[in-house]
Parts: C-alpha cells; structure tokens; sequence
C-alpha cells in the first residue's frame, strides 16, 4: 500500500521545519578557550603564521574541558589530530604522545600570610637587577612546560592527558614585531617566526610597552580590570591570568614586576599556598586564584628563600566535568631570562643574563 502524503507534511518547508526542532547544543565555549583552539587549528593549517606565546591562560588548555559531542568537540578532536601529526615535511621527529596527567595533594589556600608574602614577593622583584634589552637586541626566555592536551567530554570518561615535560624557547625584540619560538615536537623542526604586525598591550606585552604601564599598584589594577572587561571569564579571573601572562615569558622592569604582584594581592579570592612544585622539580610558595567556572587553581611558584619567580601550575582543586582534584593540568618552570645579541642566539659570551 502507497502511503500518501498529508496536506501538512506536503506544505511543511525547511524554515518550518527548523522553526519547530529544538535548537542544536550549545558548547559552552568559553573566549578564551575558544581563542586557543582557535590559535592551534590555525598554527597547522598556515606553518608560517603567529605562534603566541602561551598567554591567555591557556595557553595551557589545547582541548577544553568539557567540550559537548557537538561540533566544538569535533573541531577540538581534530586540532589535536592535527597537534600530533608527524606527516609531511614540517618536522623530522613525530610529536611526543600524552601521558596522564599527575595527581598532587591540594596544599590549602590562607589569606593569613597574603600580605606579607606579597611584601617580601615585591621587595625581591625592586631589588633585583634586571637587564634592559637595547636595540637590535632580544629577550630570552627558556622554560619547561607541559600543557593539557586533551580531557574529557560529556561522552568520554577517558582520564586528562598532557604533554611530556618538554622545553620551550622563545626570542623576543623589545618592541615586539619581531621574535622565533622553538619547541621540538610541537612546532616544525628548526622553530617558527614570532614576527607580528599586532600593536602591543595587555593580551601580547612586548618590553616597550610594559615600560609603559603604572607602578602604582592600585592605577595598574583598575588599568587591568578595564582593559579586559568582557574578556574570558570572571572579571577577577581574567585580571589575575592577565598579569600572570605579563610574567611568563616576557622581561618586565623590577619596579613593574613588583607592582605586578602587589596588584595581584588586591585581587578577591588570591591566597597563598605554602607549598608547590614547578615543572623543574624546585619546590616554592605561591600565589594561587581559582577559577570557578573550570574548577582549578592557577599557581605563581616563587623560590621560598629568593621569593624569585620559579614558574606556574595549574591544579583542579574541585570535580568539573569528570577531571578530578589534584589533577595537574599544567605545569611551567623558567629555566633561564637574558638578553641576547641576535634572534636564535643563546645566553653566553654575547648574551647578558637576567
């Protein structure tokens, strides 16, 4: 028997019909979760585009936590396909695979011993010598690292994995325009061009432009919450990732640095955490902020005596979508700061250690 068509199923047009389906998933990207995944897919489809450095918080995030089996999910299984990919002529050596990711003790947070923490934090930064980078020159930055790559999705109960401990380089010119990054195993054999024609401020530092900025604390802190009002997540959040990014891997003036930190403190919800571990293995005190929307503590470690910047950490410190506490989910150590004569060029002879 021929079954024939209703009047209404005649009639029902596309527009209709999308009219009356519920609307698709939505993934809950966040901005700067989004902007990552973003700066990943693009860094493999054009080889010779901007390789940021690992700012923005995520830096430390390849694939988002959380991400619904929609189209994000897919997209974000993709880039980290493509991140570990070792076919074709890009690099001579595949991409080291993930491993899963450490689980630490949670130190508790105090607010006890903020302020003098800070304090001591801040007179370490005004005393100690910084060099300035002249023209022509570079700034140096050497670090370990290991970042997430990928973590669950409301699909998969498979546990987070990160990279190995690896070790990043990066050159930087003072004014910014021009810079190389290598990265054996996660950028092509040689490094990549950091060279941009993007005007520098908070979210891409360069040296000149700190030297612009406040050293009153308080200026410099009401400067951070304007500028990156809307942006990412919490107001407080993106204002601690933001100066945390300003430390990383650039080389600020002592009096900034300093001012930095006592900014920091005026944040709601920083704290102390007595002990933590950088990705070198060097044990330290930190100052600590916890994002509630992903559930984990971003750490800044400093040296216990020197109340030198060691390196970051970020640890889960609450359940959100499946990653559990104690799960590091990056981990950064800095492992040499100079000023070089020439793009590519190690500290050494010709290079003056900062």
């Amino acid at each position: 028997m021929i079954r024939k068509k209703s009047r209404r199923e005649e009639s029902l047009d596309p527009a209709e019909l999308a009219r009356l389906l519920p609307a698709p998933g939505d993934p809950h990207l966040s901005l700067d979760r989004h902007l990552l995944l973003e700066e990943h897919l693009m860094n493999e489809i054009r080889p010779t585009a901007i390789a940021p450095t690992p700012s923005r918080r995520p830096a430390r995030r390849v694939l988002l936590i959380g991400v619904p089996a929609t189209a994000a999910a897919v997209a974000g299984v993709f880039a980290f396909s493509a991140l570990t990919d070792s076919g074709g002529s890009r690099s001579t050596a595949a991409t080291p695979p993930p491993v899963e990711a450490p689980v630490v003790r949670i130190e508790p947070g105090s607010t006890a011993q903020l302020a003098s923490t800070v304090e001591h934090i801040a007179a370490a930064a005004s005393a100690r010598k910084t060099p300035e980078p002249g023209p022509g020159q570079y700034i140096y930055i050497k670090s370990k690292v290991s970042f997430l790559v990928v973590s669950h999705t409301d699909t998969d109960e498979s546990k987070p994995l990160v990279q190995p401990l690896h070790i990043r380089e990066v050159w930087h010119s003072p004014d910014g325009k021009k810079g190389w990054l290598d990265e054996p195993g996660y950028k092509p054999k040689g490094g990549i061009t950091l060279d941009s024609d993007v005007e520098s401020g908070l979210n891409a530092p360069s040296y000149d432009f700190l030297k612009t900025l406040p050293t009153d604390p308080d200026v410099l802190l009401r400067k951070v919450y304007k500028e990156t009002k809307g942006q990412g997540n919490s107001p407080d959040q993106e204002a601690f990732d933001t100066i945390g990014n300003l430390l990383r891997e650039q080389l600020a003036p002592a009096k900034l640095n300093a001012a930095l930190y006592r900014a920091a403190a005026k944040i709601p919800g920083v704290v102390v955490v007595d002990r933590a571990m950088d990705a070198a293995g060097r044990e330290g005190i930190a100052l600590a902020h916890v994002d509630q929307k992903s559930g984990d503590r971003t750490e800044w470690i400093f040296d216990r005596k020197t109340y030198a910047y060691l390196g970051s950490r970020g640890v889960q410190v609450k359940q959100v979508y499946g990653v559990k506490p104690g799960t590091v989910t990056e981990s950064t150590a800095v492992l040499e700061r100079a000023v070089v004569d020439a793009q590519k060029q190690r500290p050494g002879a010709q290079g003056t250690g900062a």
